[in-house]
């Protein structure tokens, strides 16, 4: 008599865990909290900035004087936002992730959209262009691995004195055109304000780089900080 052969065994198959379901009520006041941050004043601010980004390429791709003073008065506009939007986020207590998301990301879409235009136009040269992305696209990653690391990285002094440098020569390379000028009783004569904004983005460069190394040094020693904190407990 032929021994029975039983059939082979099925693997156990472990249940997939399911993901819990959020009540509804916890999904609602999720998308409510997400409406009202996006339809506070400073991120309705921050908005309008981006939002104006194509006016300002449109006036810049005409060309004539008119069009391109228009254009700085819209561009030197969307920089008051910059500093208005985060003031009344603070005073009105409406800070938000959001928020601080989408200004910083407003101030380079700006800028960059602005610059890399002007490249063609020939107000500014491809390689300072260049180097502006690289500074900033790589400040925007270290920061980004700081905010993971639970680091903080304040912008320092030649942080902020690039940014000033930076949106005033922006602007001048954005009228483009010479003009007569003068400051009170001061006669300055005709001035080229494309040389005056080249002459402006280019130290503004030298900050960027300088304040760049600042960010690695105080990324460095933070992270150090931090990790001799969590060591020691």
């Amino acid at each position: 008599m032929s021994d029975s052969v039983a059939p082979p065994s099925r693997r156990s198959r472990r249940p997939r865990r399911r993901k819990p379901k959020l009540d509804p009520k916890v999904r609602a006041e999720r998308r409510r909290s997400l409406k009202e941050d996006a339809l506070n004043l400073p991120n309705m601010l921050t908005f309008g900035r981006i939002a104006v980004i194509p006016l300002v390429l449109w006036l810049l791709d005409s060309g004539t004087p008119t069009d391109c003073t228009w254009a700085a008065i819209v561009y030197g506009a969307a920089a008051i936002t910059d500093l208005l939007d985060g003031y009344l986020a603070r005073k009105l207590g409406v800070v938000s992730v959001l928020g601080k998301f989408l200004d910083p990301l407003a101030d380079k879409l700006i800028v960059m959209a602005t610059l890399v235009w002007m490249v063609p136009m020939g107000r500014i040269p491809e390689w300072a262009v260049a180097l502006l992305l690289a500074r900033e696209l790589s400040i925007t990653g270290l920061r980004s691995i700081a905010s993971s690391e639970g680091v903080v990285i304040a912008a320092g002094d030649g942080g902020k004195s690039k940014t000033a440098l930076q949106m005033i020569g922006i602007i001048a390379l954005i009228v483009g055109y010479p003009y007569h000028l003068s400051v009170g009783p001061l006669d300055l004569g005709v001035v080229d304000l494309v040389v005056v904004g080249r002459t402006l983005v280019y130290i503004s460069l030298v900050f960027s780089i300088t304040s760049a190394f600042q960010y690695v040094g105080l990324f460095a020693e933070a992270v150090e900080a931090k990790r001799r904190r969590v060591g020691g407990e």
